[in-house]
């Protein structure tokens, strides 16, 4: 059962970067006005790189490989991701409450990366 859930919870996280890797391509205009907004330069080259990575981590994370590193690399661009662009300490009122809903469901996927982060790698050294 402990297996099943972790398997469960591997495939919900991939899909939670999958869709928005894939959409990130879809709606480009849209993500690149979003990060301009928050005065990020290099734009294009910056959502380009998320999207390519969002995907290809999706794709290892739904194979079940490497597991643990692209659990950590996941949850170090979630972190940049909150403070670049969930900094609701910038706004106010609704603009600020919704970035600061933004960011705490991050911190979240954040805690369900490192979770699977430890469990995939306390496996791999009970292999060993």
């Amino acid at each position: 059962m402990n297996q099943k859930l972790v398997t469960v919870g591997r495939v919900m996280l991939a899909l939670y970067f999958l869709l928005p890797g894939i959409m990130k391509f879809v709606s480009w205009d849209m993500h690149i006005t979003l990060m301009e907004t928050h005065g990020m330069i290099m734009a294009p080259q910056l959502l380009a790189a998320a999207a390519i990575f969002e995907i290809v981590a999706a794709i290892a994370l739904l194979m079940n490989r490497y597991t643990a590193l692209v659990s950590i690399l996941l949850a170090l661009l979630v972190v940049v991701i909150n403070v670049s662009l969930h900094d609701f300490w910038n706004f106010t009122g609704i603009e600020a409450a919704h970035e600061m809903q933004n960011f705490i469901k991050n911190l979240g996927i954040l805690a369900g990366l490192l979770v699977l982060a430890g469990h995939c790698g306390e496996k791999s050294k009970a292999k060993n």
